[in-house]
């Protein structure tokens, strides 16, 4: 039976052929398509067939598939090179994902971040892997997110999403503080450069190709992440405290149905607790939040000053001003609306994703009933609510006696989709 013939994915390093195995030099010099970047394919250019044909995949990696495919077809030799080890944010899962791996034989390489950590001799095995080598928006997004919750990130770079680029949204999250940045550029050649450490804002243009590695200055406290007592949040205190308290937001936030990259929005913000325990929840999304009282609004800045969050972002205003111009949501809270609730209900119901929930807390019978009629006037819309009265233990002489925290109304609502 003849073999099946399978295309060959080979990691190679900034050397070239000294990086390769006896077995890659083997494939490379009986391949007849070679696919891969412009300066791999120079580098291997002396051990190939003279009637090989090579095909520059820059800005067509969608096509390599189909350019595989069809050459497996003809019962062609295919050999698709790519830096480092290829499953590792590399083209070889994609090639993979597509042809299957009974079609794909992986010969892996050395990453080149294990290089770079061999020149500084530390241990990566906590090390967060991260790549913005091809995906210009979002994985900017995504590495912002791996800053968030890790204490050293190795990220691939490109010359689109570049060290100065991340500098940039570092600065822009407030975060150029609590990171430092070494890069390490062109590893494995004979003009290989490692910066050292370097101060966000002393980053500066390096040769291409490069990696950067980002080290946190001071390691993630381990907050506690949602439930906090109430008098760890500044609030203004004209009676009680103007704060959705510790129960009821535990409670409230329960009905939101977070999830890790959940978008956020906190209207009637108060102290700013909900919305800033929900961008502790969810370390992958974002947090918006808006509110109309000044006092209130630097009283949240205080808040968020202690809380060392970059997923969270306030202003000042009165809703829906502004909201427009906020991602769509997968949770809502209101705690406050200012005075156009019915209209704000229907516009949160229709900026909510699917499968989200709109939460609204009550402590007044009026607003209940403004928002239960809206409802009922809507279509297309499941709702709730619940009532919680909670009762806490205060010290009499001696003994102990309970003492009433004002009830309060939960809704909870989200859209169907019949």
């Amino acid at each position: 039976m003849k073999p099946i013939v399978k295309c060959q994915i080979i990691g190679i390093l900034e050397d070239g052929p000294q990086s390769l195995s006896q077995q890659a030099i083997d494939y490379l010099k009986t391949a007849d398509l070679l696919i891969g970047s412009p300066r791999f394919i120079d580098a291997v250019q002396g051990l190939l067939k003279d009637e090989v044909k090579k095909q520059d995949f820059t800005g067509k990696i969608m096509q390599v598939p189909n350019w595989v495919q069809t050459a497996l077809e003809q019962n062609k030799q295919v050999v698709v090179l790519a830096t480092g080890d290829p499953l590792c944010h590399g083209i070889g899962s994609f090639i993979v994902k597509k042809l299957g791996i009974e079609n794909c034989n992986v010969l892996p390489n050395i990453t080149m971040f294990q290089v770079a950590f061999s020149r500084l001799g530390l241990a990566w095995q906590a090390v967060k892997i991260s790549s913005i080598h091809s995906n210009f928006e979002h994985g900017m997004r995504d590495l912002l997110s791996d800053c968030r919750t890790n204490d050293m990130i190795a990220c691939y770079t490109s010359p689109q999403n570049s060290p100065v680029r991340i500098a940039k949204m570092l600065s822009c999250e407030n975060m150029q503080d609590q990171f430092e940045m070494l890069i390490a550029s062109r590893l494995t050649t004979d003009d290989e450069q490692l910066t050292g450490w370097l101060a966000i804002d002393e980053v500066i243009t390096q040769p291409n190709p490069n990696l950067v590695i980002l080290k946190r200055i001071k390691p993630i406290q381990n907050n506690t992440l949602f439930g906090l007592e109430d008098a760890e949040y500044m609030q203004r205190k004209p009676n009680k405290g103007l704060i959705t308290k510790q129960e009821v937001r535990a409670v409230s936030l329960a009905k939101l149905q977070l999830r890790h990259n959940s978008i956020v929005w906190d209207i009637g913000a108060g102290s700013g607790s909900i919305g800033l325990e929900a961008a502790h929840l969810c370390p992958k999304g974002r947090v918006y939040a808006i509110e109309k009282n000044t006092a209130d609004f630097e009283i949240i800045l205080q808040n968020l000053a202690k809380s060392s969050l970059s997923n969270y972002h306030v202003e000042q205003g009165k809703a829906p001003d502004g909201l427009d111009a906020w991602e769509n949501a997968d949770a809502i809270f209101i705690g406050g609306s200012g005075g156009n609730l019915a209209d704000l209900i229907e516009l949160c119901l229709s900026r909510l994703n699917i499968g989200g929930t709109l939460v609204m807390n009550f402590v007044t019978i009026e607003n209940l009933n403004v928002a239960i009629e809206t409802l009922k006037q809507l279509k297309n819309v499941q709702w709730h609510f619940i009532q919680m009265q909670i009762s806490r233990s205060k010290p009499i002489l001696n003994m102990q006696r309970l003492e009433a925290e004002n009830p309060v109304f939960i809704i909870s609502a989200s859209m169907t989709l019949v």
